[in-house]
């Protein structure tokens, strides 16, 4: 191997790499679960209750170059079950497509529903 030193293929224990997305991913921290919640109407559901396809909102850390619509620091609605994890410093991360998110929460209304979080 000419002119690549042996530093070049393994970084050291010092220096930090940035993680940089690609096309149209998007790096998505989840709070943690609060456990029990309520339903509208006062009743507790318990953090064990089973709920079928349940959509998650996620807080956007980082986004690919080809993203349109979601921007860092929107909070995103999408479906847990179909995404892939990646741990970083001991935190979970999920990283997905654009296209996987159903929903933006931002402070942005050009198109809004009139709901807000």
């Amino acid at each position: 191997m000419s002119g690549v030193s042996d530093s070049h293929l393994a970084p050291s224990g010092d220096s930090k790499l940035e993680i940089q997305l690609l096309h149209d991913r998007l790096l998505v921290h989840v709070p943690a679960d609060e456990g029990e919640r309520r339903s509208s109407g006062g009743i507790v559901i318990p953090a064990t209750a089973q709920v079928a396809r349940r959509l998650e909102w996620g807080d956007v850390l980082g986004v690919g170059n080809n993203v349109r619509n979601v921007k860092v620091n929107d909070r995103v609605l999408f479906n847990p079950e179909d995404q892939l994890e990646v741990e970083i410093h001991g935190k979970a991360y999920l990283v997905m497509r654009e296209r996987d998110v159903h929903a933006i929460a931002s402070e942005r209304t050009e198109h809004g529903t009139g709901l807000y979080l």
